[in-house]
């Protein structure tokens, strides 16, 4: 979902557009109080944001600005930029918001296998030990081998060598 966040009265026309580019929801603010509440009560991909309206109260910008978030925000001044222009920058903006999620997942994925891993070889250690203490009952040894079993098909599954 895109926030069209301007005050111009084309402002359903080039939401209109945004959504026809993007095949992304595109809703409208008109005020940055207006946009503030919408970035608190729903998550965006991008927020598009008239310059103007920001210069035009700083302070009020930059309480939009704190309620981002995730949201991409696209700094655009529609008395320079088309909307030709509008659509490539935040087409552009949406690809790399894109690839810096994909890039968090596998980065979060990897961290997340690394101490999996740690884990598992530390338990498996634990019941290679367990196994070597002197008179353990039977049941306790099939116990143990069952767990370092489990041990080893995690191992196996999170790919550790």
């Amino acid at each position: 979902m895109i926030l069209l966040i301007t005050a111009l009265e084309k402002a359903g026309d080039f939401a209109k557009a945004l959504h026809e580019a993007t095949n992304e929801v595109t809703i409208t603010a008109s005020t940055l109080h207006g946009a503030a509440e919408k970035l608190q009560a729903q998550e965006f991909s991008a927020a598009v944001l008239d310059q103007l309206l920001l210069d035009s109260d700083p302070d009020e910008a930059e309480t939009v600005l704190k309620h981002l978030g995730t949201t991409v925000p696209v700094y655009v001044n529609f008395a320079i930029s088309g909307l030709d222009r509008l659509i490539r920058e935040l087409r552009a903006a949406l690809q790399r918001r894109k690839r810096e999620i994909q890039a968090a997942k596998q980065e979060a994925e990897q961290s997340l296998r690394h101490e999996l891993s740690e884990t598992v070889t530390a338990l498996l250690l634990s019941c290679e030990m367990a196994l070597q203490v002197p008179d353990l009952p039977a049941p306790a040894i099939a116990k143990m081998r069952n767990v370092h079993q489990l041990a080893g098909t995690m191992r196996e599954k999170l790919g550790c060598n």
